[in-house]
């Protein structure tokens, strides 16, 4: 029940024509307001009246009323502080509603209607309309929509609600608008993660990319260096030819004289000492060969360890004979 001493704070304050009046000019206006705000208080006598300096975010200052005190939303829940105040323009601008906090229970991080400073909009003061609209109705829609989720960090959203059939349906709204916020906030916390997972995965490729483009450089390095030696191999393979363009007219003749063709005989050795140097030459590459050729074998597992360091004793030992011969020819 509302008490005389709040009708009377109220009446004076809408009646005060001095330097501390009230920003509110027309008296129709302030007859609706003194209606309203009463009706308010009669309902919920946890609210009080009180006048104070209101700033606008575009910096402008008036002097308005509001109702503050607690809401009661359920047993299981803390009371609710709340401030409404009443627009400069009101009953044609809706009112400014703030939830307080308190040291023990802060604001819900993502609640769907009261954002972290405290401002609280819902489906009833975003579709304000007079006269259809009022405080009393305001703060009925408040209560409903903070017993099904309470906007202090205390207590959990919740599900709950009544019969469909004596749901109104600016508590329906509400309802969807929450369930629609929350799941916007599950979504959203959702891409965050994986876009951090992208951006990873976008490092992780990038320094892919950066190993793929050294090796390509490498490998164009590689191949302008084979480029090079094929070249040279070019060069020396024409030195080659115009050699055996000078020399083949005079195994043309030796042939023709009854000697034998084979190019290998171009190149005999003189002597005999220079044949057995020549012999033991070959022999000592021969051998390198074989070496060679056993390494892999060992290395594709086709001939045993034993077998193969049994072969390379002796054909090193038969190495070094040839190449005594090699140096006692020198």
């Amino acid at each position: 029940m509302v008490t005389p001493s709040s009708i009377q704070f109220i009446d004076s304050a809408l009646s005060c024509t001095t330097s501390h009046a009230l920003s509110y000019s027309d008296p129709e206006q302030k007859w609706i307001i003194q209606k309203h705000l009463t009706s308010l208080l009669q309902d919920y006598p946890t609210l009080n009246p009180s006048i104070d300096t209101f700033n606008h975010n575009d910096g402008t200052t008036v002097s308005l009323l509001n109702a503050n005190g607690y809401l009661f939303v359920s047993h299981s829940s803390p009371p609710i502080a709340i401030t409404i105040w009443l627009h400069e323009n009101y009953p044609y601008m809706a009112p400014i509603v703030f939830v307080t906090p308190n040291p023990t229970s802060k604001i819900h991080p993502n609640h769907p209607f009261v954002d972290p400073s405290g401002a609280t909009n819902s489906a009833y003061l975003l579709t304000w309309q007079h006269p259809k609209c009022n405080l009393t109705g305001l703060v009925h829609n408040l209560v409903k929509l903070f017993a099904i989720d309470h906007p202090l960090f205390c207590a959990s959203p919740s599900s709950s609600f009544t019969h469909p059939s004596v749901v109104s349906k600016m508590e329906a709204l509400d309802k969807v608008t929450g369930a629609i916020y929350y799941d916007i906030v599950a979504l959203t916390a959702k891409n965050e993660e994986e876009i951090e997972e992208l951006s990873n995965l976008q490092a992780v490729m990038n320094k892919r990319v950066d190993i793929a483009r050294s090796i390509f450089f490498e490998l164009d390095h590689e191949r302008s260096t084979l480029k090079g030696k094929v070249k040279e191999l070019t060069e020396e393979a024409d030195v080659l030819m115009n050699w055996l363009r000078v020399h083949e007219p005079k195994a043309a003749v030796a042939t023709a004289d009854g000697e034998d063709d084979d190019i290998d005989d171009a190149f005999e050795a003189v002597g005999k000492v220079s044949n057995l140097m020549l012999d033991s030459l070959a022999a000592d590459w021969a051998i390198e060969d074989l070496i060679y050729a056993l390494d892999k074998a060992v290395e594709l597992g086709v001939v045993s360890f034993d077998v193969y360091i049994k072969q390379v004793r002796k054909l090193a030992r038969d190495q070094f004979f040839h190449r005594c011969n090699i140096y006692a020819s020198d």
